[in-house]
């Protein structure tokens, strides 16, 4: 029940915490440990590394969307059978959406974590020791225990680097990471290549990985790591409540898109269809001709549909087939990546292929599976943002009047061909048109909002009565 644990954060986002992070789990991993990783705010693709890496669900710890009972008890379901538990912090160490608020400071407050802090020493040797101790000074209940000097030039730039800290600042330096290419993952429009494509569509992937777990293992000293770790105050036991295993799911098969395309989840979204005992059926909108048999709801996540356009739109057979179960009346939600599939088309500008145009941009568009009346396409910025708002109709997430907070990730724009109904009215977030999201159409919703089980306890229950309900008609 209680591991010891340790947690790596940055001094800002560009600190290199995610492949620092991503070298650390590998090397645990090796010593054979049981590693459990988790990921401070509501990212995917980050888990994704961690998840892989590790063998074993990455959970996500938010203080916004989650209250302290939800984040304690996430925490504690995850480590539980574990030797060590890791939780990675979200850009700097107290950046939030209101003060202490959804940071990685508030999260190492909540569970008395012991920190590492990543510095991008890059240029510094003694203005290092002057970030180092503004940092810990600002809220002294966050205990930095250690440092990771990272993008260092040569062994003179650290041993200065190394000195200043420990005389100015008091903390030891517990590793140091060169300057290296091999210290980097290949980035993409959302953040980082998922651990999925990056497998299958880029060459050298799993030997980068190897590569940076190797400059990790020699830069870090993991085993004062681990006794700083193991220096984490214990935990109070918590009462289960999210993780309750129930039977209103009995009978029921759920299929989950998973695949290339789409695997952007929350790993509490899928587990708790389990434990309500529904049986979960991975679904490939890339791969299968049609949907499985006897299906009874339909969950299409996030991911990238873009960079797989072609190979969703040629797949007409799934295509068809998600359009009659929905004329059949299954329950159908599609979240952001899932919402573009169920548009008309999606249409994103790509590179050039050769001749006159190579290297030149240009858009294309391919039709998808059309239920949503409009086309999704490349938007003019990223929008990562957290999200509220209130149910404005009864749908298969939820009851008219139902709050919930969630998360939006996207690049793409929904532009609307026709007058659509809104399930979702948002009081913070972008959605689809004015503070509007949540197409909704008998039994289908889709929207941009992410939702997280341990946030909005409306999911998955609400998903699954309205699976019962249409197998009941």
């Amino acid at each position: 029940m209680n591991p010891p644990r340790i947690l790596i954060a940055g001094d800002r986002s560009s600190s290199g915490k995610t492949t620092i992070v991503a070298g650390l789990l590998s090397a645990l991993r090796a010593r054979g440990l049981a590693v459990q990783p988790f990921k401070v705010a509501m990212d995917y693709i980050d888990p994704s590394y961690h998840t892989w890496i590790t063998g074993r669900f990455c959970r996500n710890l938010d203080g916004y969307v989650m209250t302290p009972e939800a984040v304690k008890e996430v925490y504690s379901h995850g480590s539980r059978g574990a030797d060590i538990s890791v939780v990675e912090g979200v850009r700097g160490l107290y950046e939030g959406y209101d003060g202490d608020l959804g940071s990685t400071a508030q999260i190492a407050k909540m569970l008395h974590c012991p920190v590492i802090f990543v510095v991008d020493a890059r240029s510094i040797t003694r203005s290092a020791a002057a970030l180092v101790q503004g940092y810990m000074d600002f809220d002294p209940q966050v205990q930095i225990r250690g440092v990771i000097l990272n993008k260092i030039g040569s062994q003179r730039h650290a041993d200065k680097a190394i000195r200043e800290i420990e005389r100015h600042a008091g903390v030891e330096v517990v590793g140091v990471i060169h300057r290296n290419d091999d210290m980097h993952l290949a980035m993409r429009h959302l953040g980082l290549v998922p651990v999925l494509e990056g497998e299958r569509r880029h060459q050298g992937f799993v030997e980068r990985l190897g590569r940076i777990r190797k400059i990790v293992e020699e830069g870090l000293d993991i085993d004062r790591i681990l006794e700083l770790a193991g220096e984490a105050p214990p935990l109070p036991e918590v009462e289960e409540d999210l993780y309750r295993p129930g039977q209103s799911g009995r009978g029921l098969r759920v299929g989950i898109a998973q695949d290339e395309a789409f695997n952007f989840y929350y790993r509490e979204n899928i587990e708790l269809f389990e434990l309500a005992g529904a049986e979960v059926v991975p679904v490939s909108p890339v791969h299968d001709q049609s949907l499985p048999a006897n299906l009874d709801g339909l969950y299409i996540g996030g991911g990238y549909p873009e960079l797989y356009m072609a190979e969703l739109s040629g797949n007409e057979g799934m295509r068809r087939s998600i359009v009659r179960a929905w004329e059949a009346a299954m329950p159908i939600f599609g979240e952001c990546g899932g919402l573009m599939y169920l548009a008309r088309e999606i249409e994103w500008t790509v590179p050039g292929q050769g001749g006159g145009e190579r290297g030149v941009e240009r858009p294309e568009s391919y039709p998808m599976v059309g239920l949503v009346p409009g086309r999704a396409r490349m938007g003019s910025r990223r929008i990562v943002s957290y999200v509220s708002g209130t149910f404005g109709r009864d749908c298969v997430l939820g009851r008219s009047g139902s709050r919930f907070l969630g998360h939006e990730f996207h690049h793409s724009e929904l532009v609307m061909e026709e007058e659509a109904t809104y399930a979702m009215r948002l009081d913070r977030g972008t959605g689809i048109s004015e503070g509007r999201d949540g197409v909704v159409d008998g039994n289908m919703l889709a929207s941009y909002v992410h939702i997280h089980a341990a946030s909005y306890r409306g999911f998955p229950s609400a998903f699954i009565q309205a699976c019962h309900d249409a197998k009941n008609k």
